[in-house]
C-alpha cells in the first residue's frame, strides 16, 4: 500500500492564497487606506529587473528573504509591516537592534517556501536572484501566481549576468545609484517616500565625508570573502569595485568580472596586494569564515604568509554586508577610506 502523501505544502498554498485574496478585497481600515484595496499613493507599479511589479496595497506582512533588504525595510521604520526576516551573514546594523528584535526570524539561512508562506506574506523581496529564483526559496513566478508581488534588488541584475554556476558577473560596474534606487523603490511601494529620501541624502552625506579628500592612487586592494582552500575573491565591478573606486584605489582583481570568483593563493601572492579585506562573517557555511581565522590562515600558510599586506598587517575587517550590494556598502567606503589613511597609503 502506498505510503499517504503530506498534504502540508498544498494546504499551506491555498491558505496563502485564500488571505491574499481576502487581503485585496476591501480596505485595511488603516489611515491611508482606501475603497477597492488600495491604500494613498497605491497601486504602485514599477519596472524591476525586467519584470513589471504591481503593489495595490502598501504591503503590511512583508517578507524578506535576505539581510540586505531587510536592512532597508529596518532603516525605513517598517518592522511593524513585516512578517519575517531570513539568510543573514552577520549580526544587525548598529541602530537597528531594537527593531530588528520586532521581527520573526524564518532562518538564518534560506527558508523553505513552505515556512514563507506560513508567515502569509503580502509582498516578498530579496537581495539575490539565488534567492529568488530557480535554485533557491522559491521563483518569482511562484510567488506571483498566488498573489504575491515581488521585488529584486536592482544591484543584483542592472549590469549584471546571473548565468552559470558562480555569483554571475558584471557587463557594467555597479554604481551606488543601483542601491539607492532600491531604497527610493521599497520607499514608493510602501509609502513612505519621504523616509526613502532621507535615507538616501544620509549614505550619500556619508560618502562624501569618508571621501573627502581621499587620494589612494597606485594602491591595490584585494578583497576575501570567504572559504581559505579556494578563496572567493572579488573581481572588478561589484560592491568592492564601488569601494575601491570611492577610495581611488586599485582591485588587485579588476581585469575579472566574475562577482566572487575562486582564485588560488599562487596567483594571489604573485599580486601582492598591499591591503587585505577580509569578511567578518558570523554564518557557518564555509571555511574561514571569520576575519580571526582568516588571518590566521593568511600568517601561517606558506603562501601568503610572506605578502606585503600580511607582513605588514594591512586588514580591514569588514561585515559580509559591506561587501554586498547594500546601503552598508557605505559602511565599506568609510572602514576602506580609514583604513588607508590609518596605514599611510592615502591623503
Amino acid at each position: 500500500m502506498p505510503l499517504a502523501r503530506p498534504v502540508r505544502p498544498a494546504a499551506a498554498l491555498l491558505l496563502a492564497g485564500a488571505l491574499l485574496l481576502t487581503g485585496c478585497a476591501g480596505s485595511s481600515g488603516k489611515p491611508g487606506s482606501s475603497p477597492g484595496g488600495a491604500s494613498a499613493g497605491h497601486p504602485v507599479t514599477l519596472d524591476n529587473c525586467g519584470r513589471k511589479v504591481r503593489v495595490q496595497r502598501a504591503p503590511e506582512r512583508a517578507v524578506s528573504l535576505n539581510q540586505g533588504t531587510t536592512e532597508i525595510m529596518l532603516s525605513l521604520g517598517l518592522a511593524d509591516r513585516m512578517a519575517g526576516t531570513a539568510t543573514w551573514t552577520d549580526p544587525v546594523a548598529k541602530g537597528l537592534e531594537k527593531a530588528d528584535a520586532k521581527v520573526r526570524r524564518l532562518a538564518d539561512d534560506a527558508p523553505s517556501f513552505e515556512k514563507v508562506l506560513d508567515a502569509e506574506p503580502d509582498f516578498v523581496a530579496a537581495s539575490f536572484a539565488s534567492t529568488l529564483g530557480t535554485g533557491g526559496v522559491a521563483t518569482r513566478e511562484q510567488f506571483e501566481k498566488l498573489g504575491v508581488p515581488t521585488y529584486l534588488s536592482p544591484s543584483d541584475c542592472v549590469g549584471k549576468d546571473n548565468g552559470g554556476d558562480g555569483d554571475g558577473s558584471r557587463t557594467e560596474p555597479l554604481t551606488m545609484d543601483a542601491i539607492y534606487g532600491e531604497v527610493t523603490d521599497l520607499a514608493r511601494i510602501f509609502g513612505v517616500e519621504e523616509r526613502g529620501r532621507a535615507l538616501v541624502a544620509e549614505l550619500r552625506g556619508r560618502l562624501d565625508r569618508a571621501t573627502s579628500g581621499l587620494d589612494a592612487r597606485g594602491v591595490t586592494v584585494l578583497y576575501w570573502f570567504a572559504n581559505s582552500q579556494s578563496p572567493y575573491l572579488a573581481g572588478c565591478c561589484g560592491a568592492p569595485g564601488v569601494i575601491t573606486r570611492e577610495a581611488g584605489a586599485e582591485n588587485a582583481f579588476a581585469d575579472t568580472h566574475e562577482e566572487w570568483p575562486q582564485v588560488g593563493w599562487e596567483t594571489v601572492a604573485d599580486r601582492d596586494p598591499d591591503v587585505l579585506v577580509v569578511g567578518d562573517l558570523t554564518r557557518r557555511q564555509q571555511t574561514a569564515e571569520t576575519a580571526a581565522k582568516k588571518i590566521a590562515f593568511l600568517e601561517s600558510d606558506p603562501v601568503t604568509r610572506n605578502m606585503t599586506a600580511v607582513r605588514k598587517k594591512r586588514y580591514v575587517l569588514l561585515s559580509g554586508q559591506a561587501m554586498n550590494p547594500t546601503i552598508r556598502t557605505v559602511e565599506g567606503v568609510e572602514k576602506v577610506a580609514a583604513a588607508l589613511r590609518a596605514y599611510g597609503l592615502a591623503g
